[in-house]
């Protein structure tokens, strides 16, 4: 089975929020990303609502053919805007279950944070976190836990009740970086991915994947999706959004 690639799109919209007005277009830029041949779209709307904003996750719902991807802390709730042109935050919980996007993605950060950068400890979250993923698989979406990767908490995220996990990525890509082998650097991914495929997990994963490091990671067992945003609208200035496209689905094996 080959590796879906979800196109995180919240650096389109941050370029967008930098100006009034709706350009560039975050909706026409995430059709034009399906069309080049990516397999879905994530976002990752947050309560300041700095890059994808609460409006534009039903607007996406609406216009996408594919996957949708909704992340975020789920124990986020309502924000007042302190903008007249930009609607109230309405909670992840609420955002989602209005939307009810194929799959959500509950991460665990916290609301000033600049991005992403741990996964859930499930030995101290699974009380909270357990009614939460019952509540939104009962509203018919697939449930992934952002984890580090850990493979004794791979069973706990399957006695919640998830669908899949996504595999936090940046310090396998921060070893890359610093020179460290792919092949030798993933090794705890891959190794998390063996425990997660035998809990009965799906498995996700995103962060920090680019083009250089990409390809030895698709070889994990069993992974099923990765979601890339930061490097791929990077990629798309220097080579153009749809060769980028085509160059992240060869990474994964594509033609």
């Amino acid at each position: 089975m080959s590796v879906a690639l979800s196109i995180n799109v919240n650096k389109i919209a941050l370029i967008r929020n930098s100006r009034a007005g709706n350009y560039p277009d975050l909706v026409l830029h995430a059709l034009r990303i399906v069309a080049a041949g990516a397999d879905g779209i994530t976002v990752h709307p947050r309560p300041d609502q700095r890059h994808v904003r609460a409006s534009d996750v039903p607007a996406l719902a609406a216009a996408l053919r594919v996957e949708l991807n909704v992340e975020g802390n789920p124990f986020a709730g309502p924000a007042r805007s302190n903008r007249s042109d930009v609607d109230d935050y309405p909670g992840v919980m609420e955002l989602i279950e209005a939307v009810r996007p194929d799959q959500c993605t509950l991460v665990p950060d916290g609301d000033g944070q600049l991005t992403s950068d741990h996964g859930f400890d499930l030995r101290r979250d699974a009380t909270r976190l357990e009614p939460l993923v019952t509540r939104m698989r009962s509203r018919g979406c697939r449930v992934s836990l952002f984890m580090d990767p850990d493979p004794e908490q791979m069973r706990l995220a399957a006695e919640l009740g998830a669908d899949r996990v996504e595999l936090y990525t940046g310090p396998y890509a921060a070893a890359v970086a610093a020179g460290a082998t792919p092949e030798s650097a993933v090794t705890p991914w891959r190794e998390a991915a063996l425990a997660a495929m035998e809990a009965g997990l799906g498995l996700n994963a995103g962060h920090d994947l680019n083009l250089g490091n990409l390809q030895a990671f698709s070889a994990v067992p069993g992974l099923l999706e990765v979601s890339i945003g930061h490097a791929f609208t990077v990629d798309s200035l220097e080579m153009g959004m749809p060769a980028a496209v085509r160059a992240y689905q060869q990474a994964l094996g594509k033609a």
